[in-house]
């Protein structure tokens, strides 16, 4: 026969185990929707690059679909202008995508160094 300590005992040792299940889960409910926060927002920023041959940083602005044939707006923070343009290429090189685009503005093709 178990004695009233012992009882009490296992009881304080399966109410432990129980909170250390509902902080496991609730930890992992935690994470997984801050993961999915992260997703959400970095669809949420603009996209960071470099035209090496204009020596300019470029920013994508967020909601440019970027795709062959398609018109986004970026800016250019050598002119400190936004500008118009169309996506003619899409390359991935590594740790970089290379996005070439006609700027309506300058009449040029010009190709950002995009961050990934």
């Amino acid at each position: 026969m178990h004695t009233l300590e012992g009882l009490t005992a296992m009881g304080v040792i399966m109410i432990a185990k129980m909170e250390l299940i509902i902080a496991t889960k609730m930890s992992l409910y935690s994470f997984f929707k801050l993961i999915f926060l992260f997703l959400l927002c970095g669809s949420l920023f603009a996209w960071d690059g470099y035209d090496y041959e204009t020596g300019s940083y470029v920013e994508i602005e967020k909601d440019n679909l970027v795709r062959e044939g398609e018109e986004i707006e970026f800016y250019d923070y050598e002119s400190g202008d936004y500008r118009y343009g169309e996506v003619q290429s899409i390359d991935s090189y590594g740790s970089s995508v290379e996005v070439e685009v006609y700027d309506y503005e300058t009449g040029e093709y010009r190709t950002f160094d995009m961050d990934r």
